[in-house]
């Protein structure tokens, strides 16, 4: 799969996979291997690998096997010195020599195999090909042997890290190895590459246009080299559950890294780390699982692309088994013959982790969680582990699955021989709740197949293990690869999805909240779980290391609060209950067939808009006003525009004639917004002076004012007869008035139906395009979420740093953006409150209109900018206004735009398609 590199599916027999676990490959030297039989003398030239808890012997000859010979059980290592007629000659050593008590045959006829041991005392002599080494290879097998058999571990390890430490203190990155002569070395370090149950010493170095690193033994190659403007993303890791890992990918939506490498020193790999970030910094964006979160949300990532992005922040790695990328149980139906894609019972409850899906399985749990002494935790094995990924792997990773179990496949009947029986026994199994691999959504069936041939044991049948046998549905492993990714991207899972990202990565992973959800694994398996380092017995602490590779480990948690639901809304729901996380009053309900197409012509033509908005033109501009525009309103034909200032005046300026042809005052203070009502008869303005002034476009002057607040109002909004009145008095306040009653020039009853109380001063208001929702941001950076119909708060963000210039729904009512005196843009999920993305522009942005994607927003040097949420990237930049940009307005079909500035000056835009 990902992880078996091509190198490793060559020809060379040796891999590091021979080694034991947590063993390391020093050195090689060319030997030949010195046999007697039927006093016939054979010399078989080979490698002899001298390792840290072994020696082996990788014959050239690949019908030879390959010799382990485990230090702990040698019994003598020596050098034999050469036997000369002459006493004056001095004598050398012409060998070493190994006496031990059993023997491991790997590889015999080069066919991937149980390794064979051969049990007894035995000697093994081996003849160097440059002999002035020998005495210095028995002097390091010697010290290696005493390590091993020392009785405790953690003295073990000791000894052997000493070792190893030495080594590399005497040697450094060979300068040589440059691919350019001109390459500036930045720094270099002494680190270990990692790959899949293996770990490689050796020195990193990083110069000003490659990393390199170069192993110890020179194995698998000389040095390793990664061109710099070739990196795509870099990411911090924990390895054992330690701040020390570092992997560096050169191409995206992909689970394999370019290289993956642990350090020593938590601060070498920060270093390195923020070294190549400033490089990259032009080159590449850093994404957060908030910014994911929002492709995803709208449609942008696949369901698959999502959870490899969830994996890789949360520090899932191809590279290391303990932590190999963890995907969920999709499919529940194994039985039928077609696969029904629109019935629910076809999935697997999303919402619930593995070991709840059998009630009567959990009440056993239960019981047994309840009875249990702290720390308490519900299920003894956990959903990923190195075991668990081999399980499925073995028949392309034969290797591994022996490197991990000694030299043995498991028991032919607990293996992956049937999809079918691994998900009843998921379910039902006492101590098995397993979730899946990304291997299962990919496009690669070969683990599924037995196309090596191996020889994988008999089941209690007498049939041999093969191929996984695949259910009814699927014509064969393609076919079934073919339609778990339907599944894994089908309505149902789209809706669902969520749910299940609560459990692994996000809120429900620890604490009450996983309690409640039923998902409380070993402590062990949690980051902050224990502390090794603080364990100051190195015996305990070894133990502790290896218990954690191999048991399994909780992803990083990515989210605290609920995951919001990915928007599906041209979808017919399936759901098979309520999510709990379903829109609020229902925000944006799926189309149905009623939907006109005029609708749809229209939805079409602001699609197109929004992908041409770079394209917009200034057509022309106008001075109209003493002091900055506060305020844009325009009636339906768009023939006439009207415009508040600080000035104290509402102006209106036509666009047949291209001129001014009204300006009215209602006070000596500053207005500071306006709105159009229906019908285009009436004209509301709000002022500092705590007063609302309706103005009578018929009859040309002031119908009525609304006395409201006990400070100046700041912004306004309308639906449907209720006007919402925004105060720095640090009130929202909702008033009933007919606009008929404005049109037909009566006097208004106001009637104040609500008020939403604030802690700050409210600079600026938003409704939702239903007018169920209201938003409203405050002079201290907090945004807050309103009921209209119940008037309660929903939820309530402090997200800027200082006072909140501009808040509004998306079309779909899904997300909120804000931007602030604080220069950043933010985006709030509606369902949750959740901040799910945060972008620092490079000036502070003052008004916007944005779809959903895109935000089209004027900033304080007067330029609007075009910014693309998706990639948090500004992609253009127009030249407007001289000051900043106060005040913006778009026609329906977000063809045109209209802005208004500090430099009193009204601009009006043109979409150029």
């Amino acid at each position: 799969m990902a992880f078996i590199k091509r190198k490793e599916r060559s020809k060379e027999r040796f891999s590091l996979l021979l080694l034991d676990l947590e063993e390391y490959y020093f050195e090689q030297h060319t030997v030949y291997h010195v046999t007697t039989s039927s006093a016939k003398k054979r010399k078989i030239r080979g490698s002899l690998k001298v390792c840290s808890k072994s020696i082996i012997f990788e014959p050239e000859d690949h019908v030879e096997p390959i010799l382990k010979i485990p230090l702990r059980d040698c019994k003598k290592i020596e050098a034999v010195e050469e036997k000369d007629q002459n006493p004056f000659n001095e004598s050398k050593p012409a060998g070493l020599t190994i006496l031990c008590k059993q023997v491991y045959l790997i590889k015999e006829n080069n066919v991937v195999a149980p390794y064979r041991v051969e049990r007894g005392d035995s000697t093994f002599l081996f003849h160097l090909e440059v002999s002035s080494k020998t005495e210095d290879v028995v002097q390091t097998l010697l010290q290696l042997h005493r390590a091993s058999c020392l009785d405790k571990l953690g003295d073990q390890t000791a000894m052997i890290a000493a070792n190893l430490q030495s080594r590399l203190a005497r040697t450094s990155f060979d300068k040589n190895s440059f691919q350019n002569v001109s390459e500036i070395p930045h720094m270099e370090c002494e680190a270990e590459m990692v790959t899949p149950l293996v770990t490689n010493p050796g020195h990193v170095c990083i110069t000003d246009q490659s990393l390199y690193f170069q192993p110890l033994n020179g194995y698998p190659e000389q040095v390793v080299r990664i061109e710099l403007h070739r990196v795509k993303q870099i990411y911090k890791r924990r390895h054992g559950l330690r701040p020390l890992g570092l992997e560096v990918f050169c191409t995206e939506n992909d689970f394999c890294s370019d290289i993956y490498l642990k350090f020593y020193k938590t601060s070498d790999r920060n270093d390195l780390y923020y070294y190549i970030a400033t490089f990259l910094e032009n080159h590449m964006v850093e994404h957060t699982a908030e910014s994911y979160m929002l492709q995803w949300q709208r449609g942008h990532l696949s369901n698959y692309q999502y959870l490899l992005h969830l994996n890789n922040l949360a520090d899932r790695s191809g590279n290391d088994l303990s932590q190999y990328p963890v995907f969920p149980w999709i499919i529940a139906d194994y039985n039928s013959t077609e696969l029904d894609m629109m019935n629910p019972a076809t999935f697997r409850d999303l919402s619930k982790p593995v070991g709840a899906l059998n009630k009567e399985r959990l009440e056993r749990l239960l019981s047994r969680y309840r009875d249990m002494p702290d720390p308490r935790f519900m299920y003894g094995s956990h959903y990923s582990s190195p075991g668990y990924v081999l399980f499925y792997l073995v028949r392309v990773a034969p290797e591994h699955m022996l490197c991990l179990q000694n030299g043995r496949y498991d028991n032919a009947d607990r293996m992956f021989n049937s999809i079918g029986e691994t998900w009843k026994n998921c379910l039902d199994g006492a101590t098995d709740f397993k979730e899946l691999i990304p291997d299962f959504y990919g496009n690669d069936p070969s683990f599924l197949l037995n196309c090596l041939s191996l020889d994988l044991g008999k089941r209690q049948g007498g049939s041999s293990v093969q191929d996984v046998v695949l259910p009814p549905w699927a014509a064969d492993a393609s076919d079934f690869l073919q339609k778990s990714q339907k599944a894994l991207e089908s309505q149902y899972v789209s809706e669902h999805l969520h749910e299940w990202i609560d459990l692994v990565f996000g809120f429900k992973q620890k604490g009450s909240e996983a309690v409640a959800a039923h998902n409380v694994f070993h402590p062990l398996t949690y980051e902050g779980g224990i502390d090794c380092d603080s364990i100051e017995d190195p015996n305990e602490k070894i133990a502790m290391l290896i218990q954690i590779l191999e048991f399994g480990q909780t992803p990083t948690q990515l989210f605290t609060t609920p995951h919001p639901q990915r928007i599906t809304p041209r979808f017919q729901s399936i759901s098979r209950t309520p999510s709990v996380n379903t829109p609020l009053n229902e925000l944006s309900p799926a189309s149905t067939s009623e939907d006109s197409s005029f609708e749809d012509l229209t939805e079409e033509t602001r699609r197109l808009a929004w992908n041409n908005i770079a394209k917009l033109k200034l057509m022309s501009t106008h001075k109209i006003h003493k002091e900055a525009v506060t305020g844009i309103a325009v009636t339906r034909t768009a023939s006439s525009v009207f415009t508040t200032s600080q000035d104290s005046t509402l102006k209106m300026f036509s666009r047949e004639s291209n001129g001014l042809q009204r300006s009215m005052s209602f006070s000596n203070m500053a207005l500071s917004s306006c709105l159009m009502l229906p019908e285009d008869k009436a004209v509301v303005c709000s002022s500092w002076d705590n007063n609302v002034y309706f103005y009578s476009i018929p009859f040309g002057r002031r119908q009525d004012t609304l006395m409201g607040h006990d400070d100046a109002i700041s912004k306004m909004c309308w639906k449907d007869n209720q006007l919402y009145t925004a105060s720095w008095d640090s009130t929202v306040k909702v008033w009933q008035c007919d606009s008929a009653d404005i049109a037909n020039n009566k006097r208004c009853q106001f009637q104040l139906l609500a008020e939403f109380e604030h802690e700050a001063g409210v600079n600026t208001i938003n409704l939702n395009p239903a007018g169920t929702l209201l938003v409203s941001g405050t002079k201290d950076g907090t945004v807050t979420i309103w009921d209209t119909s119940s008037s309660v708060q929903l939820h309530q963000v402090h997200c800027h740093s200082g006072k909140i210039h501009d808040v509004a729904f998306s079309p779909d009512s899904r997300h909120i953006l804000s931007v602030g005196e604080d220069s950043c843009l933010k985006v709030i999920d509606v369902q949750t409150g959740m901040m799910i993305s945060s972008v620092q522009a490079d000036e502070e942005q003052r008004c916007f209109c944005w779809d959903g994607n895109t935000v089209l927003s004027g900033g304080q040097s007067g330029h609007l900018q075009v910014l693309d949420l998706l990639s948090n990237k500004v992609t253009t930049r127009i030249p407007g206004h001289s000051g900043a940009v106060t005040a913006m307005w778009m026609n329906e079909q977000c063809s045109t735009v209209i802005t208004g500035g500090e430099d009193k000056q009204i601009i009006f835009w043109k979409l150029d398609c």
